[in-house]
């Protein structure tokens, strides 16, 4: 389960991700899955070698604290992301981005889901 958890996990970062707004994400308040919003500061060319085979590591890292990366958003200069995640708390995003040797400025919690219809 382990293996196929990372796979889908691979494939999805690995594949352009096209949000269907009429199904939002699973509500974390009916699971135990929580959404966060992830703030980090990178030094300018840091994100250049980000390659398959990188995010196939940091996805086997996220596993091991059932964490998942689900996308992250970047500014023109490469040098801030905006990176969402789902995991069972903030304590295991933050072992998960320490394992992936990931600077962490600020997680902020989201359960909201809002749609713009």
């Amino acid at each position: 389960m382990k293996t196929l958890t990372a796979a889908l996990g691979y494939l999805l970062l690995s594949a352009t991700v096209v949000a269907d707004a009429q199904s939002p994400p699973t509500s974390p308040a009916n699971s135990h899955v929580h959404r966060y919003l992830v703030e980090r500061t990178f030094p300018a060319s840091a994100l250049d070698g980000l390659d398959a085979a990188l995010k196939a590591k940091v996805n086997a890292n996220n596993a091991k604290y059932r964490v998942h990366w689900v996308m992250s958003y970047a500014n023109a200069a490469k040098t801030k992301t905006y990176c969402i995640y789902e995991g069972p708390s903030e304590v295991a995003i933050r072992k998960a981005a320490t394992a992936n040797a990931l600077p962490v400025d600020s997680i902020t919690e989201v359960p909201v889901t809002l749609l713009p219809k």
